[in-house]
């Protein structure tokens, strides 16, 4: 009896060892969609900065689309007619060669974008957002979330942390990252840039807004305030920052003041005494 149970365990082992190496690939190509694909492409929800890609693979031989996909310039510079049609069609635009991309895991994309393509609806259909005009109580809530004066729900930093907008005045925002004066522009409007902020692709932002996904209620009006300051025009000013150069030199001259008066004090009060006690032995 007990011999049985023990070989029961073992086929139950077994078949689960098998059923994780059959879905962990599959999980494993949704998860590397989503970070690094969807801020750029849709699958059934119409194009972005890239493709639509459903049904990708009825339209092109699936060889060359996993060698695209591997290098995208390499096959750009090869003269490739397709290839030069897709970066024309993107503006100028050349998807960039993602970091960790294998033969092996382009393929697995690929049976992912073919499965997805087969459904009513994907999960990769992209963020819908509304295309209602934008309205000035849009613009100032955007404004808010930039600043951090509105938290966001998922616990998501502040775009003022790393990034500015002409017209912040005091300090202006942080430069780690890009001036998003004319985002809103670059992107190419409403729906691109809504789905670069619900899935930004780029090495810094991506492991940060992977556990704070932002959501549609927050980037509707973050895409209004960019919108808004892309129509004023012009870049943010460098102003802001000469006076935060100025401002920490002005900071380090007072505290080294400071830093004097307070070492010329304990000279005093106790080299001082010491010398004068020594002065009177001496006259004694």
């Amino acid at each position: 009896m007990q011999l049985h149970k023990i070989q029961g365990f073992c086929c139950l082992k077994k078949w689960l060892l098998l059923l994780t190496a059959l879905t962990l690939p599959g999980q494993e190509a949704e998860d590397f969609f989503r970070q690094n694909c969807v801020s750029c492409h849709t699958i059934g929800g119409g194009r972005l900065t890239g493709p639509d890609l459903k049904d990708v693979s009825t339209r092109r031989d699936p060889g060359w689309l996993t060698q695209f996909i591997q290098g995208p310039q390499s096959v750009i510079d090869a003269g490739d007619a397709y290839a030069l049609k897709l970066q024309q069609e993107a503006r100028g635009v050349v998807m960039p060669t993602v970091t960790g991309m294998t033969k092996a895991r382009a393929e697995s994309l690929l049976k992912l974008i073919e499965a997805e393509s087969k459904l009513g609806k994907s999960q990769f259909v992209g963020l819908q957002l509304s295309d209602r005009p934008f309205t000035a109580g849009d613009v100032e809530q955007g404004r808010r979330l930039f600043l951090g004066t509105r938290a966001a729900g998922n616990g998501a930093p502040s775009c003022i942390s790393c990034h500015t907008v002409k017209g912040l005045g005091g300090l202006s925002g942080g430069r780690l990252g890009p001036d998003l004066t004319r985002v809103y522009e670059r992107l190419e409007g409403r729906k691109n840039l809504g789905s670069w902020l619900f899935a930004p692709a780029t090495p810094t932002m991506q492991p940060i807004f992977k556990r704070h996904v932002l959501k549609p209620e927050e980037i509707l009006p973050l895409v209004a305030f960019l919108e808004s300051t892309t129509k004023a025009g012009g870049q943010a000013d460098s102003v802001p920052l000469l006076n935060f150069v100025l401002i920490g030199l002005g900071g380090t001259a007072i505290a080294l003041v400071l830093f004097d008066s307070t070492w010329k004090q304990r000279f005093r009060a106790v080299r001082g005494p010491l010398v004068s006690a020594g002065t009177k032995r001496g006259e004694a």
